[in-house]
């Protein structure tokens, strides 16, 4: 009895010490994620995505810079990402082009790399930018050999075909709801307030992805001993050491679920645990290759071109990673020492704690003009995503959604999915009927331009 008492306790008090490892992962960059998001949803809102389709209709090196740019300047989840380089695809992109702007989306984005200098170091950071630039170069060579074809053109018919009989995709676009030139919208109240609304968004839209990528971070540097990553990720032999690590850190992506920013914490567990620095890159590259987006590729591309998908995918991000490591190997920037705790265990009056004070109040400001984003002249030409709370440009939603006689927006076909299984759930969510238009001016955060 006494034994089992003493498990128990045992138990519990390893759960705490991983949760509380976990909140201090998350207090140490708190303000970071304020201020990637922040800046991010600047961009967001005063950066036009109105041309790109025009622009990425072609394989060249034009076009994959390009599409490397609009990356950089979207929303950072993976699943928004998938949606869009789908839309992109559909409306006549290449789709190699389209690739590239997701992999660039979700890998070369402000947040991502504000987050790796403070909870792993400045070398993860570049790393994370010359990887990536690294990775896209190789994934349009490798897709333009690869990514072609049949396959692609079957792909291209077979989501041409649902959107002719699916209601759920999108009207034309309307060019009454196009954006103000960006000079204009500086100068506004509305655009900050529509850039404050990208920010709250994107936050909602991701919470779980963080909340999960710290909890289970938390739980593998507290729980998992070190000689199970030993088995894991092999060291000691060289260069065949930095080939093993790169080839399963995806794979540790794909079975985690946790994509975009959420899997920073858990590549903080893992450089802990021992995975090389090319094996952590390749990792950080690989959550595009997580298993719920892999079926969301099944669903949009069919399985031939998703396998196919999978597999370049997996080759390129393993590459970017070990010749990332070569070249931080070679130049004497690969860390040599080791955390022995990823974050503090305990409170303390340090530049963090005030830094996030300072954040508190400017996430508190984003949050109030956000909330009277009607008042201050934004929302015209944008909705809400009545699932995940992201902001959508009604003129180019991925997914729409009729429900009597108002229409509303998604960012995903995966969001409207979730809305038509249970329309009721998620409208009751949204009191200011977020998402809607239904052509008047006083319904939630749509407002067409006059």
């Amino acid at each position: 009895m006494t034994a089992t008492v003493l498990a128990s306790v045992g138990w519990i008090d390893d759960i705490g010490r991983s949760l509380r490892e976990g909140f201090f992962m998350f207090w140490e960059t708190l303000w970071p994620l304020v201020l990637g998001f922040g800046l991010s949803g600047a961009v967001q809102a005063f950066v036009s995505h109105q041309s790109m389709q025009q622009k990425l209709g072609h394989l060249d090196p034009r076009s994959v810079a390009r599409a490397s740019g609009y990356g950089m300047v979207s929303s950072s989840c993976s699943y928004a990402a998938t949606a869009m380089a789908k839309s992109l695809f559909v409306k006549g992109a290449d789709f190699v082009a389209a690739t590239v702007f997701m992999f660039a989306s979700t890998n070369l984005v402000i947040e991502l790399g504000i987050v790796l200098i403070v909870l792993m170091g400045w070398q993860f950071a570049a790393s994370e930018f010359i990887g990536g630039a690294i990775m896209i170069v190789l994934l349009a060579l490798a897709g333009g050999l690869w990514l072609r074809g049949r396959v692609v053109v079957e792909a291209r018919q077979r989501l041409e075909g649902d959107r002719g009989h699916d209601h759920q995709h999108g009207p034309p676009e309307d060019a009454a709801l196009q954006r103000e030139p960006w000079r204009i919208r500086l100068r506004s109240k509305g655009g900050w307030a529509d850039a404050a609304t990208y920010t709250m968004a994107d936050l909602t839209m991701l919470r779980r992805e963080l909340v999960i990528g710290y909890v289970v971070a938390g739980f593998l540097t507290t729980l998992v001993p070190v000689h199970f990553w030993n088995a894991v990720f092999l060291h000691g032999h060289g260069f065949w050491t930095s080939l093993e690590n790169v080839v399963v850190g995806p794979f540790v992506a794909v079975i985690s679920f946790v994509c975009s920013i959420g899997n920073v914490p858990l590549a903080a567990a893992l450089w802990k645990g021992g995975i090389s620095f090319g094996g952590v890159v390749a990792f950080i590259f690989a959550d595009l290759i997580t298993l719920p987006l892999l079926l969301i590729y099944r669903r949009y591309y069919g399985t031939r071109l998703t396998l196919r998908m999978l597999t370049i995918f997996w080759a390129v991000m393993s590459l970017a990673g070990l010749a990332t490591e070569g070249i931080f190997r070679a130049a004497g920037l690969v860390p040599t020492t080791r955390p022995v705790q990823v974050a503090p265990t305990h409170f303390s009056w340090d530049y963090t704690t005030y830094l996030n004070i300072v954040f508190l109040v400017l996430f508190a400001l984003l949050f109030w003009a956000y909330r009277n984003r009607e008042h201050l002249g934004g929302g015209r030409g944008y909705a809400l995503d009545p699932v995940c709370g992201m902001q959508v440009e009604t003129a180019h939603a991925p997914a729409t959604a009729m429900r009597g006689d108002q229409r509303y927006y998604f960012c995903s076909d995966r969001c409207a999915e979730r809305f038509a299984a249970d329309p009721g759930r998620h409208i009751e969510l949204q009191p200011d009927s977020a998402g809607v238009d239904n052509g008047l001016a006083d319904h939630g955060t749509l407002h067409p331009n006059q």
